[in-house]
């Protein structure tokens, strides 16, 4: 059938790959938070939405139900968040989310992939300081006023907030997920968030350039994205 096919095949494998990584991520992620604060949606807000982020991303039905019911049943494996961070190539810096069940495994894993890469991993607290760790959201909305008066009135710390092209950015400390997010549903009710997710956005940038320093920043991510226990990398490089 020709290279076409076959570059084809490799692509769905790839693609396969991916989609089962994604599937996996957000069933470990979900089985999780539902034996933390409990397997209904609508008493567990962070269930709920990261169900619904599921959803965006094409997770099945069938994915998000098994964590859950995984969950009830009250057995099954005990995963912990750990988190690793250190200086990428080119000298950038990287936080590394996992969830595990053999923390030492974990962290070998993740060390294989900054010596690998001739990097270093550092100490908690080594790189963290120079990211900010925030709950983001982003929904259409042209009213930020009001947006702004309800997370002021629900006593919510605003990092920042911007409206730009017909969406509106919320930026709230971590902590405040819950209460941010309930704010704007009381003046957004029918909010479809484009972007509801904690994260760590870096407070500068690191240039990385150079065939070298690119092609083993590619390869780190490479590594990284393959653990299984990765759940999300952070980092402060621009290509």
């Amino acid at each position: 059938m020709g290279r076409a096919y076959q570059n084809r095949k490799e692509s769905m494998a790839k693609t396969s790959n991916m989609k089962a990584k994604v599937y996996s991520k957000y069933g470990r992620e979900i089985y999780v938070c539902a034996k933390a604060g409990g397997v209904d949606p609508e008493g567990n807000l962070a269930l709920r939405s990261l169900i619904e982020r599921a959803k965006k991303d094409q997770v099945p039905t069938h994915v998000i139900e098994k964590g859950i019911e995984k969950a009830k049943g009250g057995g099954g494996e005990d995963y912990y968040p750990a988190r690793y961070e250190g200086y990428g190539p080119g000298n950038c810096m990287a936080i590394i989310d996992t969830l595990t069940d053999n923390p030492n495994r974990t962290f070998g894993d993740v060390r294989l992939c900054f010596t690998k890469t001739n990097c270093k991993i550092g100490t908690q607290g080594s790189v963290t300081h120079m990211f900010d760790h925030l709950a983001i959201f982003k929904f259409a909305g042209d009213d930020e006023e009001a947006v702004l008066d309800a997370l002021m009135e629900a006593d919510v710390d605003v990092t920042d907030i911007e409206n730009e092209d017909g969406m509106i950015s919320v930026f709230a400390p971590h902590d405040q997920y819950g209460k941010t997010r309930q704010a704007i549903l009381s003046v957004v009710p029918d909010a479809d968030f484009e972007v509801d997710e904690i994260q760590f956005l870096p407070q500068v940038m690191t240039q990385i350039s150079g065939e070298d320093d690119t092609a083993m920043f590619e390869k780190f991510m490479d590594m990284l994205n393959e653990l299984d226990d990765v759940q999300n990398v952070y980092h402060n490089a621009e290509l």
